[in-house]
């Protein structure tokens, strides 16, 4: 880590490289900090003529008026505890090309180290404790760039998704809680990527990877997908990404396929405005089954095929940016249907169904929250925000959320762990997790980057 800084310092200090030929770099020129899940600087801070550093830091508190006894928050991937200080991210690495040889490394520390990879059940196929070996790490991935069009890059590692829209880093998101469509659909793969750019303003993009979010494979084939991201002007995105994969722990027949397409627009953009500066909204659906294996995909019908198992799922947010890009609101929200809960992220603490890591015959919890097929799953979530940024690198947040479920899966005041809200304390018989079906919470952050 220390000779990781000591290269990134150096980086920074050297003499920046000549301005790049944008004639074939794929988007130059056009304005795309304004859109949700990008990067908001016009421009690296840390960048010479083979390393550009990357830093993030993302600190938050968040208070949920049920105020669980335990301070566990359940069903986020970007919150952990309740009622603390709690550093949810700390990302130091950097982006590397020589000759058209290219690298990227960005390290995670913090709570999302530990609430995303605990997600993943293929590192319970075989040894080597993969999501031990791959926590601390959020990308990591090498490859060679070709001068073909206006590129194209082969990458093997692992490597963003960007299914529902969203970053997996706050600092470039609009929100700070995802919605369900983000929240329940993966942060990363591990494996195989083309990155195609056939024009300026065209991204088509291929993947051959272990599986949805897994470091590892679940069964024998791996999953295949694909990105086209189409952004015809500066004020307009377009992307889909496609996914199809066999997901189910073992059970091979269980097919999985996904859907996922969003629009970004902005509609009004006049920046040297003394009020109202920019205004867009990114919209988002998703559709999605699993078929085979003991389930039906979207038919209820045949009886001799299983229950129907299936993704359905939509968000909506607008931002506004008003005093010279300082200040931004955002307001939105999302709804999501999931019969089976193959997508929903479980419960933690004696409500997690996951496998124990010290025996996988069991779960993690003495009181699982069920994931059957058939089992029904259905939520709706709405916020809103208010961000303060003195500068293209700091952005203070501070968030309002509902989130509502038609069963019980949120912590209530009796919390998830025990009585008292301690792992330490025995568990009585009639003792169980105490989950609602709706919370509210409030969450200020500060997110860095450089």
């Amino acid at each position: 880590m220390n000779n990781l800084l000591s290269v990134l310092l150096l980086a920074s200090v050297q003499t920046f490289a000549q301005a790049p030929d944008t004639t074939k770099v794929p988007f130059s020129g056009m304005d795309m900090t304004w859109q949700n899940g990008n990067d908001r600087r016009d421009q690296p801070n840390l960048q010479s003529k083979y390393v550009t550093g990357i830093v993030m830091l993302d600190v938050n508190y968040t208070h949920s008026f049920n105020n669980p006894n335990d301070n566990t928050v359940v069903g986020s991937t970007a919150l952990a505890r309740n009622n603390e200080v709690q550093v949810s991210s700390a990302a130091l690495g950097g982006e590397f090309n020589y000759n058209g040889a290219r690298g990227r490394i960005i390290t995670q520390f913090g709570t999302r180290s530990i609430v995303v990879p605990r997600n993943d059940y293929s590192v319970y196929r075989g040894q080597y404790q993969l999501s031990n070996a791959y926590r601390y790490i959020s990308e990591a991935y090498a490859g060679y760039h070709f001068n073909k069009w206006y590129g194209i890059n082969v990458d093997a590692g692992m490597f963003m998704s960007y299914i529902g829209l969203n970053s997996y880093y706050q600092v470039e998101n609009w929100e700070y809680q995802a919605s369900f469509t983000s929240d329940n659909t993966p942060w990363f793969f591990n494996g195989v990527r083309v990155q195609i750019f056939p024009s300026k303003h065209l991204k088509i993009e291929p993947w051959l990877i272990n599986g949805w979010q897994s470091y590892g494979k679940f069964n024998a084939m791996p999953g295949v997908g694909f990105n086209i991201t189409y952004a015809p002007h500066d004020n307009l995105k377009l992307i889909t990404n496609n996914y199809y994969g066999a997901d189910a722990a073992m059970i091979p027949d269980r097919k999985r396929f996904h859907s996922d397409n969003s629009v970004l627009y902005r509609y009004y953009n006049k920046p040297n405005s003394n009020g109202i500066t920019k205004m867009a909204f990114s919209l988002t659906g998703d559709v999605g089954f699993e078929k085979g294996g003991g389930v039906n995909g979207f038919s209820n019908g045949d009886s001799t095929k299983g229950p129907a198992q299936y993704f359905l799922s939509a968000m909506f947010y607008n931002r506004t940016w008003f005093a010279h890009d300082h200040f931004a609101w955002t307001i939105g929200g999302g709804v999501m249907k999931n019969p089976g809960r193959y997508l929903v992220l479980y419960p933690t603490g004696q409500a997690s169904p996951l496998p124990n890591p010290a025996d996988p015959t069991k779960t993690e919890g003495a009181y699982p929250f069920s994931a059957n097929p058939g089992d029904q799953f259905a939520a709706w979530d709405c916020s809103t925000n208010l961000d303060w940024m003195p500068n293209q690198n700091l952005t203070f947040r501070i968030e309002y959320v509902h989130r509502h479920a038609n069963v019980p899966y949120f912590a209530g005041k009796g919390g998830v762990t025990s009585p008292t809200g301690y792992t330490t304390t025995p568990l009585p018989a009639d003792w169980r997790p105490d989950l609602v079906k709706s919370e509210d919470r409030i969450i200020c952050a500060i997110l860095f980057r450089l």
